[in-house]
């Protein structure tokens, strides 16, 4: 009497009867390349870290999912599948991140990236398992071959074509080529934008509210300087805190300057398209009746120190304030 089959040998067997499709094996070395290329130190800074992420964003999860859903060559047709891959990659992965944002590990490369890669490969074996769950003559297949063989037979044909006809052949063939070159070109070297740097301010959450506004001599009051550096080159960085005396004339609608003392200096290097957030720590040692925090951000021109007052303000290259109070304990 024949003993019930384990589900687990069940599986077994049916990974057992089917080798891995051409298209999810693609897939996978697909995957495995791009991880490369945003981990390794020289090619995380070359044209493959765009060349392979894009599609490992924006098409590779999708076709995996439906590799899985439609393991039947009738389910849908080539178009259809490459249509829906790019519609179900762009929601797979903005739910990806929202669910990341609710966890402690929050919306960050090394997250985003596992994720990323554990549904991929998920998907990519249930497809394996339910495609081996069909009949193998009725199993998608991406007909490489004869993709291949249509291409020879279009563009090198061997019999009936004179030279001239495999003259203009080849060079229809180098237009092609070189129109997807440029265009992956374009998307992967993208043009250089307005230069600019971002500087701004956090609350001890590192959220743009709750910000320290009532001080108190001799205790601490926390906060967070960040800079976002899109000027296409690395950047040293100057950063100058201020405690500031001013008074307001609503007869001139003017701002006098009183009393200006600096808190704290610090350099800070930044690279191209990076961002750093630095906590900074507030004390003020005596009341002296100021009422505003300056923030002062300076490239590599730094004014000399005998530069002061709104001068030196203006001067900066980026500033930002927050309206105080000070009080003793």
């Amino acid at each position: 009497m024949d003993q019930p089959q384990h589900p687990y040998d069940t599986v077994v067997a049916a990974f057992a009867l089917t080798r891995v499709p051409r298209d999810l094996l693609a897939c996978e070395i697909w995957l495995l390349c791009a991880i490369l290329c945003i981990y390794v130190p020289f090619l995380n800074e070359s044209f493959f870290r765009i060349l392979f992420g894009i599609p490992l964003v924006l098409f590779i999860p999708g076709y995996a999912l439906i590799a899985a859903l439609f393991p039947a060559a009738r389910d849908l047709d080539g178009i259809e599948r490459v249509a829906l891959s790019f519609g179900l990659s762009i929601a797979i992965v903005p739910l990806t991140g929202l669910v990341l944002n609710y966890t402690p590990w929050g919306i960050r490369l090394d997250p985003i990236i596992i994720s990323l890669s554990l549904i991929t490969i998920f998907l990519c074996l249930l497809a394996q398992y339910r495609r081996a769950q069909v009949p193998e003559e009725e199993r998608f297949f991406v007909p490489f071959q004869e993709i291949q063989n249509a291409i020879e037979t279009e563009f090198f044909p061997r019999e009936g074509s004179s030279r001239t006809d495999r003259i203009l052949s080849i060079i229809l063939l180098v237009a092609i080529v070189a129109a997807i070159a440029t265009t992956v070109f374009v998307i992967v070297v993208p043009k250089e934008g307005e230069k600019f740097t971002e500087f701004f301010i956090l609350g001890e959450k590192q959220k743009a509210a709750d910000y320290p506004t009532r001080l108190v001599t001799g205790m601490n009051s926390s906060l967070f300087i960040g800079i976002g550096n899109h000027e296409y080159r690395p950047v040293n960085y100057t950063v100058e805190t201020y405690f500031m005396k001013m008074t307001f004339d609503e007869k001139t609608n003017t701002s006098t300057l009183h009393a200006m003392d600096r808190i704290d200096r610090f350099p800070v290097q930044v690279a191209h398209n990076e961002t750093t957030v630095m906590p900074c720590t507030i004390m003020p040692a005596a009341t002296g009746d100021y009422n505003r925090l300056e923030f002062l951000l300076f490239n590599e021109i730094v004014p000399d120190d005998g530069i002061t007052g709104t001068e030196r303000i203006n001067q900066s290259y980026r500033d930002l304030h927050l309206w105080v109070s000070v009080r003793s304990p």
